[in-house]
This record gives structure tokens, sequence and C-alpha cells, in this order.
């Protein structure tokens, strides 16, 4: 069975940065017709008539048949499926971030909305070990996902192999890392690659064999790990200026 040619993005936020993204076309808007007074709802309702999106204005449980999930907030978008970059046309980029092993939906979805915050705008994902871009990671994102691009082929370890190639510094995040990432940011080039591993599995032991730097995050406290989205957060807010 071929992949559906159309897909439900869910919630307010999302559904604005759809639209704003430009990236795919909105066939159709589903909209809570009990909840037309909600001043956020009203004002996409306006977004998607100046974008000339057809509304309809429909029951809660039929917002929720379509959104498959209680966070549609009274909203979800019928688009095409998510446009992925391909990863040649990414490696020039000066900043790259390579997700290996976040299995997580959520946690994928939030390494996205910090990679948009901190401007790792180009993103490299295997096939394998991480979430293709369902509209629940899109939910996550805040629509993030819309505003960056996003490439998803290969394995993990060719992705970092092909930005070696390109004369980008591979960075890896481990708590195990030899490096303070406070201590590594100054000396870092902007031409680097950030590899970010998942809860369950980190980092490949290959990838950590072939980077150049295995950086860690300091850490006060007595839970010995943070959450993979937020150590992503902190990896790309520190390295954010490198170069600069």
């Amino acid at each position: 069975m071929g992949k559906s040619r159309h897909e439900y993005v869910y919630g307010i936020n999302p559904a604005f940065e759809v639209l704003r993204g430009g990236k795919r076309k909105v066939h159709e808007a589903f909209l809570n017709e009990h909840a037309q007074d909600n001043p956020r709802l009203k004002k996409l309702a306006q977004f998607l008539q100046t974008r000339m999106v057809p509304i309809e204005w429909v029951t809660k449980q039929r917002i929720f048949e379509l959104a498959e999930s209680k966070d549609h907030q009274g909203a979800v978008l019928k688009t095409e499926p998510y446009p992925y970059a391909r990863a040649e046309d990414l490696y020039d980029r000066e900043r790259l971030l390579l997700l290996d092993n976040t299995e997580d939906p959520h946690n994928t979805g939030a390494i996205i909305r910090c990679a948009d915050v901190f401007g790792y705008h180009a993103i490299l994902a295997p096939l394998k070990g991480v979430p293709e871009v369902y509209p629940s990671v899109v939910k996550v994102s805040a629509g993030a996902t819309e505003h960056l691009d996003i490439a998803r082929e290969g394995s993990a370890n060719q992705h970092m192999m092909k930005a070696r190639e390109t004369g980008h510094v591979v960075v890896a995040l481990d708590a195990k890392g030899t490096i303070d990432l406070r201590d590594l940011a100054p000396a870092l080039p902007s031409r680097h690659l950030l590899v970010i591993g998942g809860e369950a599995k980190a980092v490949s032991q290959f990838i950590l064999n072939e980077a150049d730097h295995i950086a860690s995050i300091p850490q006060q406290g007595k839970i010995n790990s943070l959450n993979a989205s937020v150590a992503a957060g902190i990896a790309m807010y520190a390295l954010s200026r490198a170069g600069g």
C-alpha cells in the first residue's frame, strides 16, 4: 500500500506555521464549530481566508477523528505530506544538526523546535531510528518543521561521513563526553555538525569513534541525565555562536 497523498496537521500554532512556511499545499481546513468565538481560532479562520483555503466548520468529534489526537485545539488542516529536502542540498550549510536514535516523536519535535530557535536550520535524519515528520512531530515542534530543511534518507553514519567530507567539524553530544560544551564553543568553527542521540539509545558508537569532539553538559544535580530535547537545546544554545 502506497503512502497517503495527504495528511492532517493539527493544532493552532502548527496550522499558522504551515500557512506561513508555504512548504506544502493546504487543501482544506476543519475548525471546531463550537469554538467560533475563540480569539485564536477566529484569527486562524481569517488567515485561512486570506490564503484562499476552504474552511469547513465541523463538530469536535469530527476534528478528533481527523487529528487522531486530543491535542488538536479545534483546528486541523488537510495538507500534502511533509516535503523533505535532499540531503545533498544541505551539506553545504554552515551549521548542521544530525539526529541519531531520537526514537521518541515528542523529543524529536522538541529538538526541531530548538533547532529553529538556535539557528540549526538544516537537519539530517536517517531512515531508521528517527520518526518521520508526522503531524504529531509537527505539533510538538509548534510548527517549526515548516521553516526548516529536513532530510530523511540513508543512515546517520553516512550523513556524518558526508558532512566531514564537506568540511564540517563533527561534535557528538554524550553524557560521557571528554570536553565541556562551554570550553568547546569558543574554538569551534561555524562549519560544524552537531550530533544528538536519544534517551533509550545514545549517539552510535561508530559516530562517537569518528567524531572530532565528544562534548558533555556539566551537571551539578543528583539526577545523572537530561531529557534528550533539553540536552539538545542546551547544546545548540552553547554552540550557536561558534565561529562568531
